[in-house]
């Protein structure tokens, strides 16, 4: 008996298939290489291919069960095959081919024509172009933004109401309940949703209104305000320019009755002018409150507090909008915010003309929305969700928004 067959390795049956379809059994032992028993296959599936030295190196065998590719220089044993197991011979993929240089060089001149032109490219090209002067502030003027439109359209508007609901045959009792709204003052109107989360955390009620009133409702601005001046003497003291409760309720009695003295015709022309008059003080009464925060932070860079409340006034107590008025143009100026829309444009005539914007008009409620927007345009959401003045802002903003696409 030879020495070799005493001491040889145990014999494996192995299944190979290829991507072909073929099938067959392979029997190896088990100390055999992986590149050896790869020879095997290919003389088994291709005939006469191992002429070529690169034959052996482009294909591959891939246990089935384990998907592992296995390694030429182990043996089966190495790689863990057991008898019976299953291998695919496979071919592998062919390299990518590296591009050719002139492919590189066409590809690099097709980016460089497809790039644009440099700032000197551009200057070069247009120096020969006539010069022309564009007045920015213009342009940025013909750019109408819906807010600053919404304003012009509700001080135009707040004429019409006033007008109407003084031309109204029951004019003193729609004056009574249009004149007790719009002189709750904005004290009297406090977010109770926002303030119970500010008590449920522990801050006084009385800070917390005071805390809401100076920051908008917003829950979290007054909160960084009452930790702010927790330790302030003064965090208690009332509001400046806070009138007594008592004062808007004999006002608009003294209004009313100023309004139905007069009984003769003459008489009720002058009461209807009166009124006319006394809706325009109303708004004209009411005094801008800056956000004192936002009035230290735009003074500390250098700028006087009479331009800053200005800014602030315009651009709705939005610090960062107000610095930058006040950085630009400073349009619109604050002389602008009074003045209504032109009142033989399209758009003004195409709201007048609208059935719901009619109706709205003579209900007091519409009145109170207009003013109080003018103050706060923060409320506007409000007014949009409340059932009886919400139809008349949608349709306002629909006819703009319609005009502004022609």
């Amino acid at each position: 008996v030879q020495e070799e067959k005493i001491f040889a390795g145990k014999v494996l049956r192995l299944h190979v298939c290829t991507m072909e379809g073929a099938e067959w059994l392979e029997e190896v032992p088990e100390d055999t290489t992986v590149e050896k028993l790869k020879e095997r296959c290919l003389k088994h599936c291709l005939p006469g291919s191992l002429e070529d030295p690169k034959t052996v190196t482009h294909h591959k065998l891939i246990h089935a069960t384990s998907e592992k590719v296995l390694t030429d220089t182990k043996t089966v044993l190495e790689e863990n095959i057991q008898d019976r197991d299953v291998l695919l011979l496979v071919k592998k993929r062919a390299p990518t081919l590296l591009p050719k240089m002139s492919d590189v060089v066409a590809e690099e001149k097709r980016k460089q024509e497809q790039k644009a032109p440099d700032k000197d490219a551009i200057l070069k090209a247009t120096a020969n172009l006539p010069a022309r002067s564009v007045d920015r502030s213009v342009t940025h003027h013909n750019m109408r933004d819906f807010q600053t439109e919404l304003r012009k359209i509700l001080v135009s508007l707040i004429e019409v109401a006033q007008k109407l609901l003084a031309l109204n045959p029951d004019a003193v009792e729609l004056f009574k309940k249009a004149n007790a709204m719009l002189d709750e003052d904005e004290e009297d109107r406090v977010d109770e949703i926002a303030l119970r989360q500010l008590t449920e955390m522990g801050f006084p009620e009385s800070r917390a209104v005071k805390a809401l009133r100076l920051n908008h409702m917003s829950v979290t601005q007054a909160m960084e305000w009452l930790i702010e001046h927790a330790d302030d003497p003064s965090v208690d003291a009332p509001l400046p320019g806070s009138a007594p409760a008592e004062a808007p309720a004999e006002a608009a009695a003294s209004s009313a009755e100023a309004a139905a003295g007069p009984s003769s015709e003459e008489g009720g022309e002058e009461a209807k002018d009166e009124l006319t008059e006394i809706f325009k003080k109303i708004r004209r009464k009411r005094e801008f409150r800056p956000d004192p925060r936002a009035v230290i932070a735009l003074m500390e860079m250098g700028f006087d507090e009479k331009e800053v409340v200005d800014a602030l006034r315009v651009n709705n107590n939005q610090q960062n909008a107000a610095c930058e008025w006040l950085l630009g143009d400073r349009k619109p100026s604050p002389e602008d915010l009074d003045k209504g829309i032109d009142t033989n444009s399209p758009l003004f005539q195409a709201i007048l003309e609208n059935p719901v914007v009619q109706l709205g008009l003579t209900n007091p409620k519409t009145l109170l929305a207009f003013e109080d927007m003018l103050e706060n345009p923060l409320n506007s959401t409000q007014w949009m969700n409340d059932p009886e003045t919400g139809p008349v802002m949608l349709q306002i903003s629909r006819i703009f928004q319609t005009l502004n696409r022609t």
